[in-house]
Formats: C-alpha cells, sequence, structure tokens
C-alpha cells in the first residue's frame, strides 16, 4: 500500500513540475538601437488601440476616446456611423479590423465598450458595418458580454480570423475576477469564436452544455490586449495582462481552461497572495509568462523577411516600459528577448502591413513604421 500510494505521489508531483510554463529566459536585452529606426504614418492621435490596413498606404486606425479614423497616405480623415461608445476607464473604443472578403463586400468589424441596457454600466461589444468612403452603414451588434457593470477595467479585446472561415475575440474578466473567467454561463475572461456572419460554430465546445455561453471557445482569461495567428500553424496567439506579474501568452486551444483566477503567477497589486497554486490539473499553462510584468499589448509575427535576422520572431508591445519586446522562439521555447525601440512610448498595438514592415501604435505619437536599416 505504501509503495502504491509512493508511487502515485510521485506521478502527481511529476504532473506539476513536468506541467510549470517556461520560465523567463535571460534579462531582456537592450542590442544596438541605431540599427532601426521609426518613420511616422499618422500623428495627432492619442490613444491609437486598434488598427487594420486596406492596403499598403491606407488603414484604419481606432481612437480610444470613441473615434475611427481612416488613413490614405499619412492624412486622416475620420469615420463617421459609430454606435454610441460607453467609455469609462480602460473602455472605449478597441480594435477594428477588415473583413477577409473586405475588397468584394467592404465590411469591417469593430470592439468596444458598449452600454445598451440603460444607466447600468457597460461590457465588451463586437459589431459589425460597412465602410463607404468615410461613413458606416448596416452597422450590426453581433455579440454584447453581459452583465453591465459601472467597472472599468479589463474589457480586452482584439479581433482574429481564422484560416476556417472563424472569427475570434476576447473579453476580459471585468474587475470580477472571482466569478467571471471560470464561470461559462457568464461573460467575462474568455476567448469566443463566431462565424463571420456572427453566428455560433456548431462545432464550438460548448454548444451542448446547458447553460453555457456557446460563443466561448477557451476560459480562464484575464485580460487580453494582444491576438495574433501563427503564419506557419494557423494558431490562435494571445497575451493577457497578469495582476502583478503573470503576464501570460497562450496559445488558445478549444474548450481548454487558462486558469484564472485558480492558478497565476502574479500576486495581487499590493504584494499579498492570490493563490498559492501555479498549475492545476485540468488547466492550461502558459507558453510564456513574465515576472515582472511588462503590460503587454498588441503583438505580430515579422512572417516577410524584410527585417534582417527578425524572420518569424514574435513581437509584443510594453505598455508599462515603453518599448517593443522582440521575442526568438525555438523548438517551442523562447531562447531570447530583446528591447527594441528603447522608451519609444506606450506601445499600444503592433501589427505587420501588407508592405511586411511593423507597424506600431504608440499613444501621444500614432501611428509608427519600424525600419530595420
Amino acid at each position: 500500500m505504501k509503495k502504491k500510494f509512493s508511487a502515485l505521489l510521485y506521478l502527481g508531483i511529476f504532473y506539476l513540475t513536468s506541467c510549470i510554463s517556461q520560465e523567463n529566459p535571460p534579462e531582456i536585452k537592450t542590442p544596438d538601437q541605431s540599427n532601426y529606426s521609426t518613420e511616422t504614418i499618422v500623428d495627432g492621435i492619442d490613444v491609437p488601440w486598434g488598427m487594420d490596413f486596406i492596403s499598403e498606404n491606407e488603414l484604419l486606425v481606432t481612437e480610444k476616446k470613441g473615434i475611427l479614423y481612416r488613413v490614405l497616405n499619412g492624412k486622416k480623415t475620420e469615420v463617421l456611423g459609430l454606435p454610441e461608445i460607453y467609455k469609462r476607464g480602460q473602455g472605449g473604443l478597441l480594435d477594428v479590423a477588415l473583413h477577409p472578403d473586405f475588397k468584394n463586400n467592404t465590411v469591417i468589424y469593430f470592439t468596444a465598450s458598449a452600454q445598451l441596457e440603460g444607466d447600468t454600466g457597460g461590457n465588451t461589444a463586437l459589431y459589425c458595418a460597412k465602410l463607404n468612403d468615410n461613413q458606416l452603414s448596416e452597422v450590426k451588434l453581433l455579440y454584447k458580454g453581459t452583465p453591465n457593470t459601472k467597472k472599468g477595467q479589463h474589457w480586452g479585446s482584439r479581433i482574429v480570423f481564422d484560416y476556417q472561415g472563424h472569427l475570434f475575440f476576447g473579453i476580459g474578466d471585468r474587475g470580477n475576477r472571482d466569478v467571471n473567467p471560470q464561470d461559462l454561463e457568464r461573460d467575462g475572461g474568455k476567448i469566443y469564436r463566431l462565424n463571420l456572419d456572427g453566428s455560433i460554430p456548431e462545432d464550438n465546445p460548448f454548444t451542448n452544455k446547458e447553460g453555457a455561453k456557446q460563443a466561448v471557445y477557451s476560459y480562464g482569461h484575464r485580460n487580453p490586449q494582444g491576438m495574433t495567428v501563427h503564419p506557419k500553424t494557423g494558431e490562435i496567439w494571445e497575451n493577457e495582462h497578469g495582476p502583478k506579474g503573470g503576464d501570460e501568452i497562450n496559445i488558445i486551444l478549444k474548450g481548454k481552461n487558462f486558469g484564472w483566477p485558480v492558478i497565476t503567477y502574479g500576486v495581487n497589486y499590493s504584494g499579498t497572495s492570490i493563490t498559492d497554486k501555479r498549475a492545476m490539473p485540468g488547466m492550461e499553462q502558459p507558453f510564456y509568462y513574465w515576472v515582472p510584468s511588462i503590460a503587454p499589448s498588441g503583438m505580430a509575427f515579422s512572417s516577410s523577411g524584410v527585417y534582417r535576422k527578425w524572420k518569424g520572431d514574435l513581437f509584443v508591445g510594453s505598455l508599462k516600459f515603453k518599448y517593443l519586446e522582440r521575442l526568438v522562439i525555438k523548438r517551442e521555447k523562447i531562447v531570447k528577448r530583446e528591447k527594441i525601440l528603447n522608451d519609444i512610448g506606450r506601445v499600444r498595438n503592433v501589427k505587420e502591413g501588407p508592405d511586411g514592415y511593423l507597424y506600431l501604435g504608440v499613444e501621444g505619437k500614432g501611428i509608427l513604421k519600424v525600419v530595420y536599416k
């Protein structure tokens, strides 16, 4: 009996230690900054939260306070016709993305904090609309998180598309960490998957679970701030803010629980413990985590090869430390970190443009193009 107990104990310890996420590699390096610089594409945007490209010289940019800009050759023009934006705390007009067949249907998607049900606070909403010159038409609400709350934090939210005709977007835990992320009957702390028309795919993981939010694809998230598609595997990669420490990169998997707040590598902002657990059976480990936190934001892979030695690397903006982080991945692990464009400003978004260059949304500056010499 003792031998059997010892064996089970050993297996339990092996499980917990083997599933612990990769620890941070050596301290982030700051390479020679003379190898690269930036060009300003458009200025005068205080918080450029989201962006997507119509062509190499034309893009849409969201201003968090509730303005959508169409930028052509560096000149910005306000796009009219947005629904009312509920501006509170970290909320506002968030991400924007073009429909994969935008050239033929002129459809765009955007996320925003919305109220809709009177003076009861708000939650994150996903919309679609047609873009006609500088005017939106046929604006349609596709999804809105419930219940509303007057809390101002953790709205999410990015938008990406997989290669099978689905749209993914995130909603943060909305400041209710002890309830929302682990409850499938409530919105918040989730990544969602919809068909492009806003309907729910029949093969979503919780369509047959009574009471569950059927749009949910994964859960146990804190505050998704970056999302991108791996250029080779097609996987959905997401980053999210942890508390004090424990920012994460996750590879989103169907129906999986990413643990917040039951497991975390972070602590409360006061320094007190949230939990003593870093791993639990049935809960996914992050692909990578940061301690201390960098407050990650938008992220993108560099897939084009226009930058020498950067092809295949992952780039993440840091709001807290005001730089662009380069992450080198080998054998499914991050082996190197570099601080690119040190002290450039609060990097809110990162996008690879159709020309292969990286573009940054930097608070107080606008949209910058990263030029590698």
